[in-house]
């Protein structure tokens, strides 16, 4: 029989506080942005904390599962002998049931983030899933892509259930400190130590090893209590039905391939990309904001003395979007955003030049995202020396008209309506 030792292992107290302090944390961080995020005013840091909530549900998550893997391979003390057997069984069964919730309560936030729908104000929200900023987590396919009508539901059943798993936790906390003082300062027998090795230790024999049944009782109604709150209140919480239904989108075809460009007859230029940017700005959650498209492609034919015959096609790679925070570069990649997957590029063509006197001029095109066509003109400067230019434009898109984020955000609640886009060139004349 292995000898059960006098205090928990150093990996084990490590675990048991770590994830103790992540816990503690969580919930009042999660009171406070639930109300928040429907306050312009902290709408900004509401969203900053709504990434970190996640972050340490997933860091809530691993651990947990360490923990599990851990304890199981690894004997634990004895509890006091002289502990009546109730007593002994409500302990073991309230550290099963931190198990549980342990376990429950990141997996329903995880539900949650992956219907995509807001139950604070009951519309669709997609947000991508960061960890730390670090790497994208991806959200559950099964809920991602299923209709409204079950991103809603689910959503609302699994806020429900996670928020009184919540206070299940909060319950088990004050029952498990509550537990540990007295036996500290009423019983004496030194339980506490177990997970404070600074603390003496009592000296009374163990209890006797409890046989398998007992043990597994204790698991399960531990468990049972996690999964009684959780599926009761889940329930509870479903939202009634709302009067109209959301219509289906029928899914896009993919874009094809562009065919070759007809050159324009005036210089042809050789843009190079090290000097050249095309960058993208606006306001998040009232924050102002700014990215940048890594790969695109630019055929350029320009002269002044020949704008009958100038012509600029450039090819963007939507994928490459960056804007250096993790969970907007994972949104901007989301169907109702850029959805590279089926609209690998965009394309701005243009096909008319202007002079506005000096250095100035005007480029008349289009530009297609995904399935929408847009006219713009983009104002642009054009200085030339020994065969380098130097081209530098800015112009000014309506994202509502290009169907980026409407179904989340159409009022421009969150993202600016107003997206800013400045080019960049530096170019050689070929030949």
């Amino acid at each position: 029989m292995t000898a059960r030792p006098s205090r928990y292992s150093a990996v084990a107290i490590a675990l048991h506080w770590l994830i103790a302090i992540a816990i503690v944390t969580m919930i009042p961080m999660g009171w406070w942005m639930s109300d928040a995020i429907a306050e312009p005013s902290n709408q900004a840091l509401a969203y900053r904390v709504f990434q970190i909530h996640k972050s340490i549900g997933f860091l809530i998550l691993a651990l947990t599962a360490l923990r599990i893997l851990w304890r199981l391979t690894h004997p634990v003390p004895a509890l006091p002998g002289r502990m009546k057997g109730w007593e002994q069984f409500a302990a073991r069964a309230t550290h099963a049931a931190f198990y549980g919730l342990m376990l429950a309560l990141p997996l329903t936030g995880w539900v949650y983030v992956s219907t995509g729908w807001a139950v604070t104000t009951d519309t669709p929200l997609a947000v991508a899933t960061s960890w730390f900023g670090l790497f994208s987590i991806p959200h559950l396919p099964w809920i991602e892509h299923a209709s409204d009508a079950v991103r809603r539901t689910t959503a609302w059943m699994a806020m429900g259930a996670h928020s009184k798993l919540a206070w299940g936790a909060i319950v088990l906390i004050v029952l498990h400190v509550g537990a540990a003082l007295k036996h500290q300062f009423l019983d004496r027998d030194g339980v506490l130590s177990h997970m404070i090795p600074a603390l003496p230790h009592g000296e009374e024999a163990g209890a006797a090893e409890p046989g398998a049944a007992t043990r597994w009782a204790e698991r399960l109604a531990g468990l049972a209590l996690v999964a009684v709150i959780g599926v009761a209140f889940g329930l509870a919480a479903r939202p009634a039905p709302k009067t109209t239904e959301t219509a289906a989108a029928s899914a896009p075809a993919p874009v094809a391939v562009d065919a070759a460009v007809a050159p324009g007859t005036a210089a042809a230029w050789t843009v190079d990309r090290a000097a050249s940017s095309i960058e993208f700005s606006g306001t998040h959650a009232g924050n102002a904001f700014k990215g940048r498209f890594e790969q695109w492609e630019a055929q350029v034919w320009f002269d002044p003395a020949d704008l009958a015959g100038s012509k600029a096609v450039v090819t963007v790679r939507t994928s490459t979007a960056k804007t250096g925070d993790a969970t907007q570069e994972g949104s901007l990649t989301g169907a109702e955003w850029f959805d590279p997957e089926t609209y690998p590029t965009a394309r701005f063509e243009a096909a008319s030049f202007k002079a506005l006197g000096g250095n100035r001029y005007e480029a008349t095109g289009t530009l297609r995202i995904k399935t929408a066509t847009v006219p713009v003109i983009l104002p642009f400067t054009f200085d030339e020396a020994n065969g380098t230019a130097a081209v530098a434009g800015r112009l000014e898109l309506d994202r509502t008209a290009l169907n980026l984020g409407m179904t989340s955000d159409a009022g421009g609640d969150w993202v600016s309506k107003a997206i800013r886009v400045e080019i960049k060139v530096k170019a050689t004349r070929a030949g």
